[in-house]
């Protein structure tokens, strides 16, 4: 279990098993897997509700980036906050101070997923927030 957990964290197999045969992000799979509506699943990841509900839509590639954004910042976070129920508690609503108190959720909206996971990095290697 302790190694499944830690293979979790590096962002790998908890992106995988949301994927689907063609390599691409399944969006019901992910909203069920968080107990999520696939309207509460866009409001997330920063989408237009119809955007999820509309197949070509779904497996676009802004579509898809955002949600890739999304699930490998749960995945680092996934050992840490106890779960990916946490992270996704986490990810939405955990003020970051070394970004004025948004949260992860807010950043990736705004196109800056890299900064938080740098951040993270930065934290796991012992740095302050």
């Amino acid at each position: 279990m302790a190694q499944a957990q830690k293979i979790q964290s590096d962002g790998g197999p908890l992106i995988l098993s949301y994927m689907d045969k063609g390599g691409k992000i399944a969006v019901q799979q992910v909203a069920v897997g968080f107990g999520m509506s696939k309207t509460q699943l866009a409001e997330t990841a920063g989408l237009a509700r119809e955007t999820l509900y509309r197949p070509e839509r779904s497996r676009g590639t802004k579509t898809q980036n955002r949600l890739r954004e999304m699930l490998e910042i749960i995945s680092r976070v996934t050992d840490w906050a106890g779960g990916k129920e946490q992270a996704m508690a986490w990810y939405r609503a955990q003020p970051l101070p070394a970004f004025g108190g948004r949260t992860a959720e807010a950043l990736v909206k705004d196109g800056k997923a890299a900064a938080v996971r740098d951040y993270l990095d930065h934290m796991a290697l012992g740095g302050f927030a």
